[in-house]
């Protein structure tokens, strides 16, 4: 069984904080792709690569909310399928995202996980309400015609709904996830065999948030999927983004048993991050007076 870690991260800017965190990811049995949105100048970037720092070739110019986002982390997939090495995982990332663990640390878990995937989950409409407009909605985003944004207007107006093919069940929630080399074969290998079902998702707001839940969940490898994305991610009801990292959250980033958070911001507050590369480096007693203390002072 291979042990070596595939992180696939999306980028567009913030060249010294992607360098940044590929410093914490590296490890011997880890390599690490780069998909750099095709409006980046990769110029910017390009010093980054090395033994194990790899640009993806196929370069989608990436806009919020559309299928692009998924197109991006199928073509990344699809070069570490045909890599010639091999992978327990696929870690996807992105460029604002730290790991919370020590790259060892994050090693052995997914050594001790080899067959499992990792993915936030739950059933749209049960465990994720706010996803069923994702589901029903028509969203023409990824279409460039004269009027697609009225012609959008006016369905969703009408009440006319998306229908879900292929008897597919809807998973989701967040967009980040690790999974395994099979798991990311056969979604490849899925949407290409099932046009029906990529026009459906093209036709979908934000579809990057629960395709890959979708159709793994739907699959004979639903039985390896684990409804954890191993992510800290303070994500309010009804926004649409995450709110930022600072050290208010330090405690919560220690306690939580996460091995990744997002979304950080170094212009906002770059303490956390020194804080975090602490913590990997020396660890900490959660009962400690050391710990105490510390949770004192980002408290207060």
């Amino acid at each position: 069984m291979p042990s070596k870690l595939a992180h696939l991260i999306l980028a567009h800017a913030y060249p010294k904080q992607l360098e940044r965190l590929i410093n914490r990811l590296q490890h011997a049995d880890a390599d690490i792709y780069i998909h750099l949105d095709a409006k980046s100048k990769i110029k910017d970037f390009i010093h980054l690569q090395c033994s194990n720092v790899f640009f993806v070739k196929k370069r989608t110019s990436v806009v919020w909310g559309t299928y692009s986002l998924v197109q991006a982390t199928l073509d990344g997939m699809y070069e570490i399928l045909h890599a010639q090495r091999s992978y327990s995982h696929i870690n996807l990332l992105s460029a604002q995202d730290y790991p919370l663990k020590s790259a060892d640390e994050i090693q052995r878990f997914f050594q001790d996980n080899a067959d499992k995937s990792f993915l936030d989950s739950p059933v749209i409409g049960e465990g994720w309400m706010d996803g069923v407009h994702r589901v029903e909605n028509f969203n023409f985003g990824d279409y460039k015609f004269p009027g697609h944004y009225l012609l959008q207007y006016a369905v969703n107006f009408l009440r006319i709904k998306k229908r879900v093919p292929a008897g597919l069940k809807p998973y989701g929630r967040s967009q980040w996830f690790t999974i395994t080399p099979q798991c990311a074969e056969y979604m490849i290998n899925y949407l290409e065999s099932h046009p029906d079902v990529k026009r459906y998702f093209r036709m979908s707001f934000a579809p990057d948030e629960f395709i890959f839940q979708t159709i793994l969940g739907n699959s004979p490898l639903k039985d390896t999927l684990v409804n954890d994305n191993l992510r800290y991610i303070n994500f309010p009801a009804g926004h649409l983004h995450p709110t930022t990292i600072t050290t208010a959250d330090a405690v919560a980033l220690t306690t939580c048993g996460k091995l990744y958070a997002r979304k950080f911001d170094p212009r906002t507050d770059g303490v956390i991050l020194n804080y975090l590369d602490w913590v990997a480096q020396f660890g900490i007693d959660l009962d400690s007076q050391e710990f105490k203390c510390l949770k004192y002072i980002f408290n207060s």
